[in-house]
């Protein structure tokens, strides 16, 4: 079964990949608007832990209604969530079985619910999978220190080269950076490194 998981590279799709590597044919798909042009750290976490790793384009449309549903909300849920089920419909629109993602059971935005993923199942005839919608965030964190070596820090400081990076540079471009500290609140990210030493294959 071939697999597909969209993938920033930080610890909650990293472990998403490798709950699905045991059965399944992974691959990491990156989605860009092409407003960075930069996925080098997603890339480098995928190789790191034994999986290829694609980029897949995003319409930047999307990002740009995205952009400007958070300025006027003044935060980033619903615009988050937009984005994160274009990227969900462009990579299940590609030839795969399963796609993934590594959203948890605490997550705010993005989410999933039943309907959207029946909708993407009926529609383009996957089967869509969240290998972490049963964990919290302290199981996800307990899982990651096992068996990742993880960077953290400011979503600002730690540019995975994902879909939020992207975010935040259009907003700082059509809003100014004022905005941005404005919209996202101060929220730590994470960037996986690779397997802890225990853990090598």
């Amino acid at each position: 079964m071939r697999a597909a998981v969209l993938f920033s590279g930080g610890a909650d799709s990293s472990l998403a990949a490798l709950a699905l590597e045991r059965f399944c044919d992974v691959t990491c798909l990156t989605g860009t608007f092409g407003v960075t042009g930069d996925h080098r750290h997603a890339a480098a976490a995928a190789e790191a832990l034994g999986f290829d790793h694609r980029t897949v384009d995003l319409d930047r449309a999307v990002l740009e209604d995205a952009v400007a549903t958070m300025a006027a909300d003044g935060y980033p849920r619903n615009g988050v969530q937009a984005v994160h089920e274009h990227a969900l419909e462009s990579v299940a629109a590609g030839d795969w079985d399963l796609v993934a993602d590594g959203t948890r059971r605490d997550d705010r935005a993005p989410t999933v619910d039943r309907a959207t993923a029946q909708s993407l199942e009926d529609r383009h005839g996957v089967d869509y999978v969240a290998p972490l919608a049963g964990f919290g965030h302290g199981a996800v964190e307990r899982l990651a220190a096992e068996h990742l070596t993880v960077e953290r820090g400011p979503s600002e400081a730690l540019d995975r080269g994902d879909y939020e990076a992207e975010i935040r540079a259009l907003l700082a471009e059509a809003e100014g950076p004022g905005v941005v500290e404005a919209v996202f609140p101060d929220h730590e990210q994470s960037r996986v490194t690779g397997l802890a030493a225990d853990h090598q294959p």
